[in-house]
């Protein structure tokens, strides 16, 4: 598929945030989207808020709707460009695969996230999400942190990636020299927007 045909396809896509060490990756890929004018269908679990408060100045209350109105004045969205979804809102387009957009990222992604897609749990809307993204056979982008990998988070990476699953660990290069924390972010950041075929001005490509 061309880049073109991506980012035209791609302007709806699903966000989740899990509980592994990574928030600032997350953020940064909501604030991406949303100024690339995507509708961005966000989810995040309990776990990733907790971490999110420890590795971020922005702290987001846990119930649905104040956490919509506070992601929208946090990055200057409306309601209908950023729709958050509470993690049991089994209504919600994300779980249905007539509903959900065509392309889904899950950014940090945790290793017991990765355990319930590859194994097919759907015991929340994010793992439910995903599934959906697995049985459309739709674009689906994980972002794990975590190291060391045991062999049980290698085999989850190998069933998914097996099923077609993009894993993107967050690892990143350092050829650009970054010189901040933020650099360091916007390198993988820059990476699953290459992926989803949006366009991209924060790391120069390999070779430009």
């Amino acid at each position: 598929m061309s880049q073109s045909n991506q980012s035209s396809s791609h302007r709806r896509v699903t966000l989740a945030m899990t509980g592994a060490s990574g928030a600032p990756y997350g953020l940064r890929l909501l604030e991406c989207l949303l100024a690339q004018q995507v509708e961005v269908h966000f989810m995040i679990s309990k776990a990733a808020l907790m971490v999110l408060a420890m590795e971020t100045d922005l702290a987001l209350p846990d119930k649905t709707g104040p956490l919509a109105r506070k992601l929208r004045e946090h990055f200057g969205a409306d309601e209908t460009q950023l729709r958050v979804y509470g993690r049991e809102e089994w209504t919600a387009p994300v779980a249905s695969g007539s509903g959900a957009p065509s392309a889904m990222v899950i950014c940090p992604c945790s290793t017991g996230t990765l355990s319930a897609i590859a194994t097919g749990a759907s015991n929340n809307l994010i793992e439910r999400a995903a599934d959906v993204a697995l049985k459309e056979r739709r674009q689906l982008i994980v972002v794990p942190r975590e190291t060391p990998l045991s062999s049980i988070h290698l085999q989850n990476m190998l069933t998914l990636s097996q099923a077609g699953v993009t894993v993107m660990p967050a690892s990143p290069g350092y050829y650009h020299k970054p010189e901040s924390v933020s650099d360091m972010v916007d390198f993988m950041v820059a990476r699953v927007l290459d992926h989803l075929g949006l366009e991209q001005t924060l790391v120069p490509r390999w070779g430009e």
